[in-house]
């Protein structure tokens, strides 16, 4: 796996506020910038479980003689090196295949809709896919660039609250930022989610950052939303029920993306973690 952000480059205002978002997720990560130009409309990503095919609208191909130029002039202003990704592989001589090799990627709520179209609580079919195959997390960013200084987990308990956990435990450590744990408890006392963490190996870790936690006995869990930082980072494991859920993601986790209007990551069922 490569240490690098994957971020398909959209020449608009609401592209530059989204790279500018990549570039601090990067430099705050110790990540690396890879950067896709799109040169059509469509893309390939063959995962393990799904091929999945990218579908952007037309705001991504506009203005192709500037694109690049703008992309780098960002990114060398941030202070980092501009790197380009050039599909190796086509299908069908005309679709590019992207490597999904990448310890991330940033994809806006949706890449195929326009802009104009997007509301708060509506993550696109595309990204969803995406999610629900990749080995990497996917960083949704807000509308506006917005530096983030904490970073809030959301832990139900799950194995992949577990693999969320572990994502904000390394972005803690990297950045420095302080890691907030949030809990709906559900009737569990706070023990119960304490040896659960401790069963996945997570709470030395987070003793050792004195992690602070949100945790909620009485409450609706959406009211209790209000608690969470407007300038955090949100972490949250990605899951769909029954026949729903190539739809879902799972109740909580539907609320929390059309509620918070924060940069969030979203860790889907077959992301790669690292063992600390």
């Amino acid at each position: 796996m490569r240490n690098e952000l994957l971020h398909v480059f959209r020449n608009t205002p609401l592209g530059r506020e989204t790279l500018f978002q990549s570039i601090y997720f990067c430099k705050k990560t110790d990540t690396s910038l890879r950067v896709y130009i799109p040169v059509s409309k469509q893309f390939l990503m063959y995962f393990e479980n799904e091929v999945v095919t990218v579908d952007l609208d037309d705001s991504y191909l506009r203005d192709p003689e500037t694109a690049k130029i703008h992309a780098e002039e960002i990114i060398r202003m941030e202070g980092l090196i501009p790197r380009f990704i050039e599909p190796k592989s086509y299908t069908a001589s005309t679709l590019p295949d992207l490597p999904v090799d990448f310890k991330y990627m940033t994809c806006p709520r949706s890449i195929s809709d326009l802009s104009t179209k997007i509301s708060l609580g509506y993550i696109g079919p595309k990204v969803r896919g995406i999610i629900k195959n990749s080995t990497f997390p996917v960083l949704i960013p807000a509308s506006v660039f917005k530096p983030w200084k904490n970073i809030t987990v959301f832990f139900g308990g799950s194995n992949n609250a577990g693999k969320a956990v572990r994502f904000g435990i390394e972005i803690s450590r990297k950045s420095g930022f302080p890691l907030l744990l949030f809990t709906q408890s559900e009737g569990k006392p706070k023990s119960y989610y304490e040896e659960l963490l401790d069963q996945k190996g997570l709470l030395k870790p987070l003793k050792k950052l004195s992690f602070e936690w949100l945790f909620f006995e009485k409450g609706d869990f959406r009211k209790n939303l209000y608690e969470v930082p407007h300038d955090s980072l949100v972490i949250v494991g990605a899951y769909g029920h029954g026949p729903i859920r190539d739809i879902l993601f799972g109740s909580k986790m539907e609320l929390i993306q059309s509620e918070l209007p924060n940069n969030m990551l979203i860790v889907g069922p077959y992301c790669a973690v690292h063992q600390f």
